[in-house]
């Protein structure tokens, strides 16, 4: 894998030089430079407003109590599409202008997702609002081989070795703690 992202950051800048001077032999230099500083600001546009839109998504849902993880995953990308439209170059322009497109950034985090699952794990440490990150939890999803009998299934480890809690039944906050029994004295 790290050599093939060697021959792209390699490879990448001779064919996008190569890809402006022939643009620029058929077209001229100007309308070249032109394509480029269009696609630019265009993208820069864009991806202003989907990020401002993004921002929002994630506020509302965590306003909400819901994990905003599609809303991060797509800043993630307009992060990426960003960095591309910043680079000078037709391809890294069209790849950025590409992921600035819901549902091209959509297929290729799904894609992505499932290269990682299917090559291997990842680990989710997690805590519940109002908790310290002493109280964290830690989900590793693996695609590796299937638990045993008897084995713990890997979505059920902790780091602190405890026993994960009890998922709520009834509406209303659950407060965990611990408490002593203090006798009356009459």
């Amino acid at each position: 894998m790290s050599f093939v992202l060697f021959l792209l950051f390699v490879a990448m800048p001779f064919v996008e030089l190569a890809l402006l001077i022939y643009l620029g032999q058929q077209l001229g230099f100007w309308p070249t430079i032109a394509i480029v500083i269009v696609t630019a600001l265009v993208g820069a546009f864009v991806l202003q407003r989907q990020g401002l839109q993004t921002m929002r998504r994630i506020s509302q849902a965590m306003a909400s109590g819901e994990p905003p993880i599609e809303a991060v995953v797509d800043g993630f990308f307009l992060a990426i599409a960003g960095a591309f439209l910043l680079t000078p170059g037709v391809v890294t322009d069209a790849v950025g202008l590409a992921l600035l497109v819901p549902p091209v950034r959509r297929a290729v985090a799904r894609w992505g997702f499932t290269q990682v699952l299917r090559k291997g794990s990842f680990t989710v440490h997690t805590y519940r609002t109002g908790s310290s990150p002493d109280s964290m939890e830690t989900d590793t999803v693996s695609s590796g081989p299937k638990p045993g009998p008897g084995d713990e299934p890997p979505r059920s480890r902790r780091t602190d070795g405890q026993k994960r809690p009890r998922p709520r039944t009834g509406p209303g906050p659950v407060i965990e703690g611990e408490f002593e029994e203090i006798e009356k004295k009459s």
